[in-house]
Parts: C-alpha cells; structure tokens; sequence
C-alpha cells in the first residue's frame, strides 16, 4: 500500500558535526596554497587547546617512544600541527588530486607493491595512524592502484557518507569497519589490488596481544590472518609529511608469513613482527603520530572525559 500523497517523510536535519567539516572543507579549499602550511598550525593550535583530553593521551603515547623533557612537549605540539595539516589537505585533496601527484610524493620501497601485484594475490598495506595517508591513496589511485581502504565509522551516519565521499572522489574504495568489511576485502585481494589498513589500534577488542613500545596490549588480528588465508603480502607502510606540501612513504619489506604451527599462535607471532615494523615507522617521526584515544590498558584510568566531538577521527 503506497503512503498518503499528502503524508510527508520526517527529514533530521544534519547534525552540528557535520554542517562544522563541511565548513571547513569549504574553507580549506579557499584557503591560498602559500597559507596552507601556517593555516596547519594555526588549526593546530586551536585543537591542542581544544582537546585536552586527546593532547593528554598523546603525551602518554609519545612519551613510550622514549620521547622525555622539551623534546616531548615540541613533539606533541608536532603532532597537533601534523594532524591540523592532514585534515587540511584532506579537504582540499579532492580539488588538488585533479591534477597529477607524482611531483608531491616520493616513495622507497615501491618495489615491494609490484613484486606483490606481479604475484597475483593483492597486497595487505597495513599502516599506523602516522602522516596523511590519505594522500598516498590517492597517490596509488593515481599509479593506476586504487585501493580499497577500510575505516573507522563515525558518526554521524551523514559525516561517515561525506568522508567516504571525499575518499572516493579521489579513487579509493571505501568499507567500514564491521560484517561487509571481511568479503570486500576478500574479494580485493582475490582481484589483485591494494588494501590499505590502519592497524596500529584494536578498535573491535578482538585482536591479539603484543608487546608494543615496551607495554601490552592488542593489535587487530586482522591483517595477519589474512595474509595467511589469501596468500597476499603483508606490507608495512608509513607516508610522512614533508616540508612545502610533500610526502614521502617508506614501504618496508613483507612481515614474513609463513606457518609454524597452531594458526592463532601464528597469527600472534605475525602480529608481534608487524608491531615491531610499526615502533620503527613512527619513531621515525613520532610527531606525526596522531593516536590520539587510549591504546593501552594502562590509558584508561587516566583517559578523562572525552573531548567534544572525540567519536569523529581516523
């Protein structure tokens, strides 16, 4: 039975959130390039003040890379700094992407992608939450390797849809984490392209237990067990921020995946090396590490109240 003609559908109207990123997306993109780097710190700035909360539980974090003193305070300033530069250019990467990013990204170790495409089996990028990676998803896409790319859903749905949007726009394909994600991400591989993972942060509570920087806790099972189940590479990644707009993604070698014996206690060991790759990565540049939320058990007595708007991240 169809609805009255004159029975309206009730339309919310979007929330605070994401009327404040469409904003500033509007603005970012109006913003000169000459002023996108002080226009970074500035947001920057802003958001060091704005969250205490996160900028507490980035201290704690640095300060396991064995960061102490000034040089741990200029660090977690850095890492505001870096994180108002990634959404910056987020923002504006749907416009900048029009045009070729070859000039503005640099990479070592590429030969490991190809060798894995040459293979057959797809490739497992798995990365932690360090510099714009966004940028060099659309830098793959751009190399003729979309990759499929699976995120965090925020909320609200509406913000989750914009940035999938943003995404997309720029040639990646877009899964939330969740049921859908596991068979899209089967189905990649088995197609023989790139899936990219942030996996530096169990968000299910469901991942196994590593020693990272000197501390347990646990890391998504997810990558190491499908490198084990598809054959595909397990790919170790960081893309930094440099000077004057660029970047510079250091592909380490494949974590070696081979069975030894029970598949969890693989799974485990798996995991363990990509956790050791991982601690490499972001000393490299700790303040470009935007883990801003509890990672440890020991993090969340001293956590907090959450900051406002803390449920929208990376």
């Amino acid at each position: 039975m169809s609805e009255p003609r004159n029975r309206r559908r009730i339309s919310l109207p979007p929330s605070a959130a994401y009327l404040a990123y469409r904003a500033g997306a509007g603005i970012a993109q109006a913003v000169p390039g000459r002023l996108g780097e002080p226009s970074a710190r500035a947001l920057g700035r802003m958001m060091a003040v704005a969250m205490p909360a996160r900028r507490r539980m980035i201290e704690r974090h640095l300060r396991r890379t064995g960061l102490r003193g000034l040089s741990l305070q200029r660090a977690v300033q850095g890492a505001f700094d870096s994180y108002g530069r990634y959404w910056l250019e987020l923002f504006r990467l749907p416009r900048d992407a029009r045009h070729s990013l070859e000039g503005r990204f640099s990479a070592e170790g590429f030969e490991h992608v190809v060798a894995a495409m040459e293979a057959g089996h797809g490739a497992i990028l798995a990365l932690p939450h360090v510099g714009g990676f966004d940028f060099a998803g659309a830098w793959l896409a751009g190399r003729g390797l979309p990759p499929l790319v699976v995120v965090e859903p925020v909320e609200p749905p509406e913000l989750f849809e914009w940035f999938a949007g943003v995404r997309r726009k720029l040639g990646m394909e877009v899964v939330a984490l969740g049921p859908d994600a596991g068979p899209a991400v089967l189905r990649a591989l088995k197609d023989n392209r790139v899936v990219c993972l942030l996996s530096d942060r169990d968000l299910t509570g469901d991942g196994v237990e590593v020693e990272f920087f000197g501390e347990r806790t646990t890391m998504p099972a997810g990558p190491a067990t499908l490198a084990i189940r598809t054959g595909a590479p397990l790919i170790p990644v960081a893309a930094y921020f440099l000077p004057r707009g660029r970047h510079f993604a250091r592909i380490g070698p494949p974590v070696p995946t081979d069975r030894r014996g029970r598949f969890r206690d693989d799974v485990t060991r798996i995991t363990q090396s990509l956790a050791r790759r991982f601690e490499e990565l972001i000393r490299a540049a700790p303040d470009q590490w935007h883990l801003m939320q509890p990672n440890w058990p020991s993090d969340y007595p001293d956590a907090g109240p959450p900051d406002p708007g803390a449920r929208v991240g990376r």
